[in-house]
């Protein structure tokens, strides 16, 4: 049994707090979806270290007022994970070592679409894209080890990744657990990657952020997301700033204290507990099951190479 991790900082600390002191001058990262929410305030730490962070966003016009914004050697770039093109086209673009990469963007409970592969539009945006960028940045990261990492969600809870029918071809489309299973992806994701490339000396995590009130939540009715939010505050779960949203990111990132750690869930700057039985914390065994993280990596490999 691994010791579960905890460090000095908890659910109200901000991105800045988990930071300050840290001097990351020299080092290299790229944030995916650092236009918006807590992706600006994650990018808006990493500068604040000296790191010079790339923000790979899908609206460049938007990336580059926010890096206007936050100032420091904050770069542009185009991608959008739900390309395969767009992502194989930011990775031949990327040139000499990388630190830290973010798999921060992500869309939520959209209503049923599919890309041109056919594949199932919270899947090939949330898990694919990811997948296809950090294993296309792979030889970046390995250049001096990296840290990687998977922001996922308590949403994860709502369902594993279903391999019968990952894209929901045979069963209904339900957009809660189509999220859902993207989001354990993304925490398998951390599991293989850090078992596969631990030699190199990267690791990989999966944070949960925290409930907060972003541009993710746009597929979602006004009405039926503030109905979810307050009975998932009935249930614990507190409600957070950007800020503090974006802390648990950071802290993964960049930390000394976590130095080595890889193939963990965190969450409130923390590593997780197994869940209990609850929809609003802790982490699922078969998030981390090594045996589902394996098979998703292998299924994963197949689907990008067909």
């Amino acid at each position: 049994m691994t010791e579960h991790i905890t460090t000095p900082f908890d659910v109200e600390s901000t991105a800045a707090q988990v930071v300050a002191g840290i001097d990351l001058t020299g080092r290299r990262a790229v944030v995916t979806g650092g236009a918006s929410g807590i992706g600006v305030e994650t990018a808006r730490a990493l500068a604040s270290t000296g790191a010079e962070v790339t923000l790979a966003v899908r609206d460049t016009s938007a990336g580059q007022r926010v890096a206007d914004e936050i100032g420091g050697n904050v770069r542009v770039a185009a991608v959008d994970l739900a390309d395969r093109a767009s992502v194989a086209a930011f990775v031949a673009g990327w040139d000499g070592p990388l630190h830290m990469l973010i798999n921060n963007a992500g869309v939520m409970a959209t209503p049923e679409t599919r890309t041109p592969e056919g594949w199932e539009l919270q899947f090939a945006t949330n898990h694919l894209g990811h997948f296809a960028l950090t294993t296309g940045l792979h030889r970046f990261l390995a250049a001096e080890g990296a840290r990687v990492v998977s922001v996922s969600s308590a949403a994860h809870l709502m369902s594993p990744v279903v391999f019968d029918d990952i894209h929901f071809v045979e069963r209904p489309y339900d957009p809660w657990a189509a999220y859902g299973q993207s989001k354990t992806a993304n925490v398998l994701l951390a599991v293989e990657a850090t078992k596969r490339w631990a030699a190199d000396g990267i690791t990989v995590n999966a944070v949960m952020p925290g409930g907060i009130r972003t541009n993710l939540q746009r597929h979602v009715g006004r009405e039926a997301m503030d109905a979810m939010i307050a009975q998932a505050v009935e249930d614990g779960f507190r409600l957070k700033t950007p800020e503090q949203g974006a802390a648990t990111s950071v802290l993964v990132a960049t930390s000394p204290l976590l130095e080595g750690v890889g193939g963990r869930y965190f969450e409130d700057c923390a590593e997780a507990l197994p869940n209990d039985g609850n929809m609003v914390s802790g982490v699922a065994a078969y998030a981390l099951d090594p045996a589902a993280a394996t098979r998703l990596w292998e299924v994963t490999e197949k689907t990008l190479a067909g």
